[in-house]
This record gives C-alpha cells, structure tokens and sequence, in this order.
C-alpha cells in the first residue's frame, strides 16, 4: 500500500484505502492483514529526488507522515542497500502490505454479518439480461446465472480480466487489455525482517517485504500481451517467463546484494487487464443503463480498491462520488477509443512499460497517436506545428520553424518492431521533462505576446459539438444549464453542467439557433435548436449528455468530427475579421457572445459558403471563432492567414492559449473547476439563474444563501520559478490548500497559481479572511512568500 502519488485525488483514494483496513483491524474482531513496515522510494537520480521533493509537498498538504532521507539517512532505515546506486529516498512509515486473502474475508464476513449482503460462491455468471425500448436505449432487467436468474436493474463489472468479454454481447467495447504479470519470493535473507518495502521507480521495480523473504515484482518493456484469458482459469498461473523477467532480477541485485545471494522460492505469473492510461475503469456505462464498471486495476486493485469501492457505492446510490473521479470514469474515453482494440492494446502496454516514469505536466504519448485528426493537421504541421494530443485528437501545442511529425509507435523495438530512426518529435518532448522552465518557453511567451500586442489563431477544431433539437429542446437545456438559454437567436450563452451534488461536470457555450438551412453548420430542425461546444476533457460529458436529458423528447447529433473551429484572438482580431468577411463590426454589430451566420467567398472556389461567425473571446483579448465544414477549413485558414499576416496574425498552440486563459481568470475544467467544485465555490456565481429549477440548482442556491466551506483564489510570486499544481498553499504558516494548476502569464511576467483556500475548522470562508493572510507557496520544498488576488491578477487585484 503506497500512498504518496503525484495526483491529489489518487492519494484521497488511497487514503481511504488504508483508512478501511485500519477501521476493521481496530475496530472488528476481524484481522485483515495489515502489517504497516513503511515504504521507502529510491531516487537514483537528482532529477528524481526533485519529483519526489514534489511529491512531498501534496503529502504534507493531506497530512501523510514522510521524510526526505540521504543515502546515509536511508541507511539506517534499510542497512542492506548498496548505498553505490541511489542518491537519496522519500520514506513513508505509515505504508504498508496487505494480505488480500484475509482482507477479503473479513469484508466478506462484516457484509454478512450486517445482514444486507448475500455471497453466493461457485455460481458462474452467464450472461447480463437487457430489455431495449423503442428509442434505442438499453437496460439491464437482471443477470444470468447457472444457478438461475438475478432480477435487477443495477449491476456493477467487476470481473477483472474478463471484464471485456462479458458485455461484448451486447456490442459494448471497453479498453481492457491483459497481460502477464509477474513477481517472484526469495528464500530468507538475513536482516530482511521487519524492514519497509522499497519501490524503485528508475529501476521499474518494487520489492515487498514477507517476513524474511523479498517478493520482487516490476514494469518490463515487453510484457506479454494476451488476446484474452480463459473463463476456467481463475486462481491458475502461467510459467515465468525469464527472459522477459530479467532486467528486473539485475535491478533488485544491484539496489539490494543479498538478493543475488539466495534462491527463488516460488514466482508467480497470472492474467492482470490494463488499460491505456493506467487508470481503472469506474463509474456507468452510458451505453447501457444500469451497468456499473468496476475493473482494470492495473494490478493496483488492493490499493485503490477501498477508495474506488466506496465512490461507487456512492455513484450507485447517490449519483455521483463524492470525489473527482473524471480520470476513473468509463466515460473520459470517447466512443472510438472504447471500440478501437489496436489503439487500446497500442496505449495500454506504453503505460505498462511507462508506469514509473517520471511525471511531468506537460508529457505525452507515443502510443496510440493521429488517431483522431482534423481537417487542418497536414496544414498546420507544414507551418510548425508540434502536436499534443486529447482525448484522442491531435493539437497544436506551440509551433517551431520545423516539421515535426509524430512518428507511429515502435514498441521499444520489441514484438518484431524495427525502432523508429526519425526521434525529433521525442527530443522536443524531453524540453518538458524538467521541473525548471521548459526548453519552450521563448516559443511560447511569443506566441503568448503576439495575442495580446497584434492577433494569434487558434484551431480549435478538436472542441466537442452538439446539435441539441426536439419538442423539448428548450426545457431540456435548461435543466442541464446553469445560465438561462431562453435568450434571442444568435445568442451565445456561457454555462456549466451540475451534477446532484452541485459539481460542476462541464463547462460549454450553446449558441441559440432558428430553423436551419441544412448545411452541416446549421441542420435543418423543426423549431429552436441549440448548437453546444466545449473543449478538452469537458467535452467528453456532453458525448454523454443524453443520459441527463433522457426524461425530455429531444435528440442529440455528435457534429464533433464534421466542424472545424478557427479562433482569431488579439487587439486586431476585429480588423482581421472585417477585412475577410466584409462586415463592420462597430456599433454594436455582433457583439461579445453573439453569433451570425456568414456567406464566405474563397478566391479558389466556384461557389460561397458557409461559416458562423462567433464573437468569442476567451483570452482577455477581443475574440472570434469561425465554426466551418470541415471540408472548408484548409481554404478558409489560408485566407484568414494571407489576410492576417498585415496584422501580425501568428500561429498560437495549447500551451500559449492555456497561460492566456488562466492569467485572464478563465477556468481549466478538470484542474481548477472539477466535477467535486460547485460554481459558487468557483466564482462562477454570475452564470447560476436564480429564475427556474435546474440539475443542482438547490445545492447553488443552499451555498449562495449560507456560504461556502473553500473558495477559488489566484497566487502570484516575485520570483521566476515555475508552478506546475500540487504545490502546498499556506497562511500564516497553516497549509489551507494546495494549487490545483500553475502557469506562467507572459504579460504580467510572473507565475500564477489557482488554489481552493479552505478554513482550518471547516468554518465558512469570505473574502476578508482571505484577504487578511500571509500566504506562500511550497516549490521543491522551499516556501515562496505569495501574493492573494480575489480576481485575476491580469485584470487587478
């Protein structure tokens, strides 16, 4: 059981994890098998020891007892270490090993005993019984057994491996891949009792103290990959494979020389399902109502599993978690991921391979990529583009004055694979890999500049799009909005999505629309229809959305892939805009947040066509979105720039417009607006209506009479340091919080961060007593005296 994680819900989770097992052992007549020895990582390496200094910071801030050791200091917790091969270690006396046999025992025991469970053994499941109505949609009515029929409308996948293959009837997909994971037991070694586990990450491996002996287990390059495993072969085990094991044996030998002096007592090789982002699959299948996914614990599932049993229960009960559970959820894939087994297998065994790599902010994939593309990437990468990727779709995250495709994945050369020759894209990737700032930053401070001083675009193209349309479209939106989108034609509405909690799930604009002409950006629908985009990992609830508006007689059309988004942002946005489309902007002709729909003349077409022009601004600057056919979109970002370019018009990537967006005080939803903050909480009280019912309305309403526990600030500090999130936040020497993201803004020339500030007693929290405090900021371990903003710092203080 390890704890410290470089993610601050991981370590919730964990944390309850741990607090259940001690809950039963103090507090039951049942002994669950934990023995707390502690666990020490080893940093062989200084930039290592700098991500566990990292580290460090989040486990003060959710009170983990820890210390950061020398070698020597290490020593004496762990004598038979070869001091030769590290450089120092983070120690975690409150972790421990858990007997997974006897923990479950004795829940099985205490859920029986409490007289609401039943534990029916030897009883195989056949099959999920599903009734479908005339729209399509699917129930669960009861489980299939070969001791009969279970009737129920709620049944949670918890079958591990296997967890793919039992709802495949039902042409549901899930990204589970196994393979063969292994670990192997010493024979005794002398001293070893008693003394903490060890996890060496720059080695991939972890060994485990048992009494005496050392079981060694750990993260090789080229795991076997299985197609799928056996429904008879629970609890049976595979002959190791050595050839594939060895590098670990070299590792734990080097780290630990008695481990070279004894035998092998036993090894252990079985079936484990992983999945492409290491991350279990939790949460309901929007696919089929009822099913509940609790599978694919990458081998992490007595860890994580107290944490993750409890929030589903939670889910199944009460709607939703209590905590942020978006990077576990099922539904942070999109619908082609869930059904594309080669980009899953593809993804799956790089985050194997990669588990303990170190991790940085801005990281990406090498598995797995152009898997989703738009109309613009050929172009875009000719002028420069490095790409990021999300949720599937390729982006640009700056641009340099260089092609640099990204390479398809050559699996570390393993499995018959030659290995890639062309490594540029890799070796921009390695100018992130620092805790310093990145080898990038004068790319993106000009891109950064050229918005705020002339113009910058922006392709937005991988954003989500919705056409929302009915009888009951308009009734439908306002149940799932916070803002009031009973507004005139062309309207542009800014919102949140609630959940019953009062979390805010997505963040989105929905544009108001009349009866359509039948182009692809504006379909032909009886009545109003409403034309909703959000971007990033926000806009992965909306693929989900017909779940909370299934009650109303609407339908939903996925546009996602059929419209491009071109963003022009900066003081020349306008002149840019008016030069192209011939349109004058002055006296209040579309203005901010309005829309029209535009005939555009391109000079190498035949005919015109059509574009919504979009007065958006999301950056703190004057702002426009062309929102175009996909067919269109080459054409029309030609031209724009040929235009652009008398302005100051440049290229601008992810990187440039997240620093933008946050020194403006926009939100980054899954960082600093998550689905566990409510919008009173994020100062998002301006677009909750007060006029009508909608989904979490009476949570916004409680808050926004009575007050709030935590409240959203920006932190900035004197010195150029970068902040990347996780860092602790502490007034007058008391840790009230920890950012949840960091960046720099170019134009105020100073790091920002964005920090839930909470009272020491769970007292309510207002603006005086955040004003009227000493606040710093833990960087690698050293306090930054830190300055409070209740708005953005951009915008003043």
């Amino acid at each position: 059981m390890w704890r410290i994680r470089p993610n601050d819900v991981d370590i919730q989770l964990l944390n309850r994890s741990r607090d259940t097992i001690l809950d039963i052992q103090e507090n039951t007549e049942y002994d669950p098998g934990w023995i707390q020895n502690g666990g020490i990582f080893i940093a062989r390496t200084k930039k290592r020891m700098d991500e566990y200094i990292r580290l460090s910071t989040i486990a003060k801030v959710f009170n983990i007892e820890h210390s950061m050791l020398s070698t020597e200091e290490t020593l004496k917790i762990f004598p038979l270490l070869n001091p030769n091969t590290f450089v120092g270690s983070l120690h975690s006396p409150g972790d421990g090993i858990i007997d997974p046999t006897m923990l479950c025992n004795a829940l099985t025991k205490l859920a029986i005993q409490s007289g609401k469970a039943q534990v029916i053994e030897n009883c195989a499941v056949k099959g999920i019984k599903v009734d479908q109505n005339d729209r399509g949609v699917k129930r669960i009515i009861g489980v299939e057994t070969d001791l009969g029929v279970i009737n129920t409308t709620a049944v949670v996948n918890a079958t591990g491996v296997w967890g793919r293959d039992l709802i495949e009837p039902h042409g549901i997909t899930l990204p589970l891949v196994p393979m063969k994971h292994s670990y192997i037991v010493t024979e005794s070694i002398k001293g070893i009792r008693g003394l903490p586990n060890i996890r060496d990450h720059d080695a991939s491996i972890a060994l485990r103290i048992q009494g005496e002996t050392v079981c060694l287990g750990g993260y090789e390059k080229n795991p076997i990959i299985l197609d799928h495993v056996e429904n008879d072969s629970s609890f049976s085990l595979y002959d190791l494979d050595w050839e594939t094991f060895d590098s670990h044996v070299d590792g734990a030998i080097e780290l630990l020389p008695a481990f070279g002096s004894v035998g092998i007592k036993c090894t252990v090789c079985g079936p484990e399902s992983f999945t492409p982002d290491h991350k279990p699959l939790l949460g309901p299948d929007p696919r089929l109502i009822g099913l509940f996914h609790n599978c694919g614990y990458n081998s992490a599932g007595m860890m994580f599993g107290g944490g993750c049993g409890e929030q589903l229960a939670k889910w199944i009960v009460s709607g939703r978690p209590e905590f942020h559970m978006f990077n576990f959820d099922v539904r942070r894939y999109t619908a082609n991921q869930l059904s594309n087994k080669k980009w899953a297998i593809e993804r799956s065994h790089e985050s194997y391979a990669e588990n303990y790599a170190m991790v940085f902010r801005n990281a990406q994939c090498l598995a797995g990529r152009n898997f989703k593309t738009d109309a613009l990437q050929e172009t875009l990468t000719t002028n420069g583009a490095v790409m990021e990727e999300c949720h599937g779709y390729e982006r640009p995250a700056f641009f340099i004055e260089d092609q640099v495709p990204v390479q398809p994945y050559d699996w570390y050369g393993f499995y018959g694979n030659e290995l890639n020759v062309d490594h540029k894209y890799k070796q921009i990737l390695k100018g992130d890999e620092k805790y310093e700032f990145s080898d990038h930053y004068d790319l993106i401070r000009r891109e950064a500049l050229s918005c705020r001083e002339t113009a910058a675009v922006f392709n937005l193209s991988s954003f989500a799009k919705f056409f929302i349309y009915g009888p009951e479209a308009r009734e439908a939106l306002q149940w799932i909005c916070t803002a009031d989108v009973d507004k005139p034609i062309n309207s542009v509405v800014y919102s949140c999505a609630l959940n019953e909690r009062g979390g805010v799930e997505s963040d989105f604009t929905v544009t108001i629309l009349d009866v359509g002409n039948g182009s692809v950006i504006h379909p032909s629908y009886e009545g109003k229809a409403y034309y909703v985009v959000a971007g990033g990992s926000s806009g992965t609830y909306l693929s989900h959305i017909k779940n909370d508006i299934s009650k109303f007689n609407v339908d939903v059309h996925d546009a996602t892939d059929e419209i491009g988004i071109i963003s022009i942002q900066g003081p020349n946005s306008r002149k840019i805009v008016e030069i192209f489309s011939g349109l004058d902007l002055g006296d209040g002709n579309l203005p901010p947040y309005t829309s029209k729909e535009l005939a555009v003349k391109v000079p190498e077409f035949q005919e015109n066509f059509s574009t919504r022009l979009s007065s958006i601004g999301f950056v703190g600057e004057h702002g426009y979105e062309f929102h175009v056919e996909r067919k269109n979109c080459v054409s029309l970002y030609n031209d724009i720039m040929t235009i652009g370019s008398q302005y100051g018009l440049k290229n601008a990537g992810f990187r440039a417009l997240r620093s933008l967006s946050c020194e403006r005080g926009y939100h980054a939803w899954g960082y600093d607006l998550r689905s566990d903050d409510t919008p009173i909480e994020s100062n998002l009280e301006a677009i909750c209506r007060q006029n009508g019912p909608y989904k979490g309305s009476n949570i916004v309403d409680k808050q926004r009479a009575e007050g709030v526990f935590k409240r959203l600030v920006y932190l900035t500090i004197d010195e150029k340091i970068p902040l990347w999130g996780l860092e602790g936040v502490f007034r007058n020497g008391k840790c009230v919080g920890h950012l949840r993201l960091g960046e720099f803004g170019y134009s105020i020339n100073k790091s920002i961060g964005k920090s839930y500030i909470s009272c020491a007693k769970g007292n309510w929290i207002d603006n005086e007593y955040l004003s009227n405090g000493q606040y710093e900021i833990d960087v690698l371990g050293q306090r930054y005296g830190a300055k409070l903003h209740l708005i953005s710092p951009f915008l003043g203080s």
